[in-house]
């Protein structure tokens, strides 16, 4: 089944597309993407760089204009149904040097709620403030952002996204250059939004953990090659028809493929 991981009825669908092409100046960056995605679900979203998985996630919230091509969030527009995702962007796209504490950051993720012109109340900053302790980092809520490591900004983002209370999450790389203890404790966080029935989507960049960390991988570079659940659809043929000949980035993820089996 091309493009799809499972299909029950549309709109309990978190994701589902259809056709989808991005291009710029006439040049395709996605094409032809079509994929659906099922209820508590962690996808993580694979491919070499300028594979297209950034611009993936910003089609789906209707961040960069498309050439064709449908995208329903369960069932609806994303303008119908933003309210129902949360979004943790790369790190390396944030202005950390803006003047804002930790706390106001987390609070943000709440102005969907709240309504940008509505005063901040005090039960909102209590619950940004739990989102914060979540993620390990309650200590810091009055901190300038950017006093924060690269691992603390991460968990910052990612409490902005679960004060949301979204059913969709929308993740740009959260694993990339943090540190052991803020990859174990996305991974956690991770597996409590799949408990809860949420649904994540999670561009990926480590071979070697995509077995241990999601359900179902998209492998990706401009199209879909293959999606479904990890076991079937993360092997050696599929990823050599996704990353081309980078067979000592393949060789490493299959040695590791193979440890881990050899441990269960």
């Amino acid at each position: 089944m091309s493009g799809s991981i499972t299909q029950p009825p549309d709109n309990s669908l978190p994701l589902s597309v259809r056709d989808l092409t991005v291009a710029w100046y006439r040049k395709p960056v996605i094409w032809d993407v079509g994929l659906d995605v099922s209820p508590g679900q962690l996808v993580g979203v694979i491919g070499p760089n300028g594979a297209g998985k950034s611009t993936f996630l910003k089609a789906i919230m209707d961040l960069v204009p498309r050439a064709s091509g449908r995208i329903e969030i369960f069932g609806q527009s994303y303008k119908r149904s933003r309210h129902r995702v949360g979004y943790v962007p790369q790190r390396e796209s944030v202005d950390w040097d803006f003047p804002v504490s930790v706390l106001d950051v987390v609070t943000m993720g709440l102005y969907g709620k709240i309504g940008w012109c509505m005063p901040v109340r005090r039960h909102h900053r209590e619950a940004a403030l739990r989102a914060l302790e979540r993620v390990g980092i309650g200590e810091f809520a009055n901190r300038q952002i950017s006093q924060l490591s690269g691992g603390q900004q991460q968990r910052t983002f990612l409490a902005r996204a679960l004060v949301q209370d979204a059913d969709l999450y929308l993740m740009d790389e959260p694993f990339a250059a943090v540190d052991a203890a803020t990859e174990k404790a996305i991974v956690q966080i991770l597996r409590e939004m799949k408990q809860a029935g949420k649904t994540a989507i999670v561009i990926h960049h480590d071979l070697h953990t995509v077995p241990e960390y999601f359900d179902s991988v998209v492998l990706l570079n401009m199209r879909v090659v293959a999606s479904g659940p990890t076991d079937v659809v993360f092997t050696r043929d599929n990823l050599e028809k996704t990353y081309g000949g980078r067979l000592t980035l393949l060789d490493e993820a299959t040695e590791a493929m193979r440890r881990r089996e050899r441990t269960l």
